[in-house]
């Protein structure tokens, strides 16, 4: 990371390229003359990208930027189901998910959403017991998660915008992926019935998805988001949807894919 703003490197950068000795250089623009030839050395003859792309990504919302659609749909269900920001100093917002740390594809996949999402960022991965912590700060963490506000999310509403119900239309798989891989399992029941005309009891096991949440708002975008996808559901408690028929899980698994 430069100590000095990027306008001073760009400026070296010319002067150095405009064949201003390096000592005049450096004495120019108030540097050591180490720092100098460092800088032409990395960006003049190793040709390293230039610029601090983790600080000047566009917001996708204010400034023109490019938003990987299915990136963030994934993470958008990520950040509802188990995210959360964290105000930082100079206006940076630390975007936060704690998961449990067996799930080691998981962890490394919220890695890549991140770096998808913001383009040129570096995720921050840290281990706490029984977790990890992946976070990323951005500036504009609010400006594509509205939802941001203090309290716990069961205690207040949350409602897409219209451009974010936009994306889950266009992303519905990738956003259950987000939500059932963060407060979601794929669990096995059993049911058991008595056969007609015999008396035998037989016990039938089953597959099952439940999305687990105390919000209800949050249960209800979950149910929206499988009907957009084609997968039956119902309310098996007031803090579960699940999906249990046979077809519907081997759809889900399908679209999802099993967290690992």
């Amino acid at each position: 990371m430069h100590v000095r703003p990027w306008s001073t490197v760009e400026s070296a950068l010319r002067a150095s390229d405009d064949g201003i000795p390096d000592a005049e250089n450096a004495k120019l623009h108030g540097v050591a003359l180490k720092t100098i030839r460092r800088w032409r050395r990395d960006y003049q003859r190793r040709s390293l990208p230039r610029g601090q792309s983790h600080t000047s990504a566009r917001c996708p919302r204010c400034e023109n930027g490019v938003l990987d659609v299915a990136a963030y749909a994934e993470l958008l269900g990520w950040y509802l189901g188990d995210g959360h920001l964290v105000e930082a100093r100079r206006e940076v917002l630390v975007l936060t998910i704690v998961n449990d740390q067996k799930y080691v594809e998981a962890n490394a996949r919220l890695v890549v959403l991140m770096r998808a999402v913001k383009p040129g960022g570096r995720p921050h991965v840290r281990e706490r017991p029984g977790a990890i912590v992946t976070a990323m700060g951005w500036k504009h963490w609010t400006c594509l998660f509205p939802q941001h506000g203090p309290g716990r999310k069961h205690d207040r509403g949350i409602v897409l915008e219209p451009w974010q119900r936009a994306v889950v239309e266009e992303e519905p798989a990738a956003f259950l992926r987000g939500l059932f891989h963060s407060d979601g399992s794929r669990v096995r029941n059993w049911a058991s019935r008595r056969v007609p005309g015999t008396g035998e009891v037989r016990r039938h096991d089953y597959a099952r998805w439940q999305f687990s949440n105390r919000s209800e708002d949050l249960l209800e975008l979950c149910g929206w988001a499988l009907d957009l996808a084609g997968v039956p559901w119902r309310r098996s408690s007031r803090t579960h949807v699940s999906v249990s028929r046979r077809a519907a899980v081997a759809r889900l698994d399908t679209l999802i894919g099993v967290k690992r």
